[in-house]
């Protein structure tokens, strides 16, 4: 396998970001202005601004569009004259400037035409059709600019389907959709392109998104990179370990798996390589820690919002059914990197070689308050989450001034230029976020145009054709979604695979498996999809969060993401176990004792399967004792299993039934004998 030497890790994160041009000076402030004017117009809404939802959508979206035509041009590597005219990579197009000011003014079309069409509802005329599509369009390309050619290429294959459904065969056909019917539903309501999910995108997402750029604008990625080096270095297999714990709180901050292994991976995989970790092994753990970092309470991606919305919940209710499998799959995957360094003899960094922890501590202490501050307000005043980021933002504003002012008197450089490097920290930080909301803005709206063809008809028919492909088999039909998440998250990122694959296959979990007497939560089948959007950021061969860990790495860009697609099998299996054992998403459990007992439960499960794929217990594992492991594994995950075999009384005494049979197979597997006969460990 060739390695891929063409790309850095910088360049996987320039074509997420887009900064791939080398504007003017002028340009350069154009951008910044736009950018500063959409933060202040999203920190103005939880205190100011009283706005008509939709036209706060459409303005987020005008915002959005605006910047993406300024900053990303159409062709990231122009290869002859005409390509290189219409996307020069020295300055801002002719054309991208066209389209950045009439994006904007399709964008909100709806709001200088609100009387007009609230008459005319459901009967665009031709203006209006014109206005749509040219939304639609713009949108599309815009995406493509942004997130890639995946995301726009589906949402037009469906309007197209949409469109010519009556010419398909057999059960695929349905009655095709009118052009004014398709505008009015994807341009012209809140059912498609300014749906929940931009409209979540609006009033939440970005008040996150902003407080995680200043908080790395600030330092706090960097600090929780050394507090986690300095914590964990010096066991087995130091550098992996703190690899895990720095990109689980960088993800808090990042949002982006790309971002978090450039920042994370940068520090940590040369370490990981230096105590002996092989180059490919030392990528793929921080690329399985920095995908899972968008499972980590209490943030979790802009998915997490979007889930409750859909599935009309709390976001503490989502938090919490996500807590106890985030938890159990980040501990399981720092047990991995402790089996690795088992058994490749790896041991962990010198004390010269490591940082102080109490000093790393005490140096970056006031980046915990935010965090803590945040969870406060979610968790026990119970704020709403666009109220409780907010308020955190502005806290964040307080602790930059305090972090800089006070650098300003230890350095003795004087309080103005404390002041001014204050105000050029938060500026820098609302700039940074306002470009971090690209992306996630535009693969919202995008997704939902598949939203909308689907509600127009299409959601129906897909339902019927699972069916008959899982034919009545709950355990075929959560096999073909997670596949189908897998697949379709190669080209999308996160966000954008939870909002297609929740309005196609969620509902359908949850009404097979009515049908057929399987009774799943609807948040159970959100999560799930969840998960496995997530997953395909390190699904070869497209992952571009393993490509970008390989080029730090200096390793084979495929076989380090199936590398990491192996470490996270033990994250794949938690959702399929949850499907069936409602109580490890603490469904209708209002007990702390009770929930944390499951959560014990759920971590020995994560621990032992681990162990079992991983081939390594207290030492090298023989084939007869993996059924023996994935047997006990299963028993912690799903005790309930004992009363159905043996068809006890089926209350809460089952868990002890379950634990007790797995710790059973669990002495049956002890591998102390041969340790003690030379075994290694």
């Amino acid at each position: 396998m060739a390695k891929n030497k063409h790309k850095s890790a910088e360049d996987y994160l320039k074509e997420e970001s887009g900064e791939f041009r080398e504007l003017k000076k002028f340009e350069k402030i154009l951008i910044n202005i736009v950018a500063l004017s959409w933060t202040i117009f999203q920190l103005l809404l939880p205190s100011f601004l009283m706005i008509n939802s939709t036209w706060v959508r459409c303005i987020h979206l005008a915002f959005a569009l605006t910047l993406a035509y300024l900053m990303l041009p159409m062709f990231k590597y122009p290869k002859n004259k005409f390509t290189k005219f219409l996307s020069p990579l020295n300055k801002i197009g002719y054309l991208d400037y066209v389209f950045a000011i009439i994006a904007p003014v399709v964008a909100t079309y709806l709001i200088w035409e609100w009387q007009d069409l609230l008459f005319r509802a459901g009967l665009p005329n031709l203006q209006d059709v014109i206005f749509g599509l040219a939304l639609v369009i713009l949108l599309l390309e815009a995406t493509r600019r942004s997130i890639g050619t995946p995301l726009s290429v589906i949402a037009l294959l469906f309007s197209l389907y949409g469109f010519f459904a009556e010419s398909m065969p057999g059960v695929f056909a349905f009655k095709n959709v009118t052009i004014e019917k398709y505008v009015s539903q994807i341009s012209l309501s809140t059912e498609g392109i300014l749906g929940i999910p931009i409209g979540v995108s609006a009033t939440i997402v970005f008040l996150f998104v902003l407080m995680g750029a200043m908080l790395d604008r600030a330092g706090a990625g960097q600090y929780f990179i050394d507090l986690a080096v300095s914590l964990l270095g010096r066991f087995r297999g130091g550098p992996a370990k703190a690899s895990v714990v720095a990109s689980g709180m960088s993800g808090m901050v990042s949002g982006s798996s790309i971002a978090n292994v450039v920042t994370t991976g940068t520090f940590t995989i040369p370490l990981m390589k230096k105590v002996g970790y092989p180059p490919r092994k030392a990528a793929a753990v921080e690329v399985a820690a920095s995908t899972n970092g968008q499972l980590m309470p209490p943030i979790m991606g802009a998915a997490a919002f979007i889930i409750a919305e859909y599935c009309n919940v709390s976001y503490i209710e989502v938090i919490k059914a996500a807590a106890v499998p985030a938890f159990a799959s980040y501990a399981a995957l720092f047990y991995i990197t402790h089996l690795e360094a088992c058994k490749l003899g790896i041991r962990g960094m010198t004390k010269e070689e490591l940082p102080e922890f109490k000093k790393t501590f005490l140096s970056g202490l006031h980046y915990l308050i935010p965090i803590i501050w945040l969870i406060y307000e979610l968790v026990v005043i119970r704020h709403s989450p666009q109220l409780a980021a907010y308020n955190t933002v502005l806290l964040l504003i307080v602790i930059i001034f305090y972090q800089e002012i006070k650098k300003a008197f230890t350095e003795k450089t004087g309080i103005v230029n404390g002041i001014k490097n204050s105000i050029y920290l938060v500026g820098s930080g609302f700039i940074t976020g306002a470009k971090n909301m690209v992306g996630v803005a535009l693969a919202t709206a995008s997704a939902g145009i598949v939203v909308g063809v689907v509600s127009l008809g299409l959601g129906g028919m897909i339902t019927q054709i699972v069916d008959v492909l899982a034919q009545g088999n709950i355990y075929l039909l959560l096999l073909i979604t997670a596949v189908a998440s897998l697949l379709l998250g190669m080209g999308l990122p996160t966000t954008a695979n939870y909002i297609v694959m929740a309005s196609l296959t969620a509902p359908i979990i949850v009404q097979v498996g009515a049908d057929y007497g399987f009774v799943v939560p609807l948040l159970a089948a959100h999560l799930f999809v969840f998960f496995f959007g997530i997953l395909a950021d390190d699904t070869p061969p497209v992952g571009l969060a393993a490509y970008a860990a390989s080029a730090i790495a200096d390793s084979p860009p495929i076989s380090t993401g199936v590398q990491g697609f192996a470490y996270d099998i033990r994250t794949a299996i938690i959702p399929f176990m949850f499907i069936f054992n409602h109580d490890l998403i603490l469904d209708g459990i209002n007990s702390w004792p009770f929930g944390l007992f499951i959560f014990a439960m759920t971590l020995m499960a994560s621990l032992i399967f681990s162990s079992a794929v991983q081939g390594w217990f207290l030492t090298k594992n023989k084939l007869f004792e993996l059924p023996i492991l994935l047997a006990s594994s299963l028993l912690f995950y799903r005790p309930g299993i004992v009363t159905d075999i043996f068809n006890l009384n089926d209350d809460w005494k089952y868990y002890f039934y379950g634990l007790a049979f797995g710790i059973l197979l669990i002495v049956i597997v002890s591998q102390k004998i041969r340790i003690r006969l030379g075994a290694p460990t």
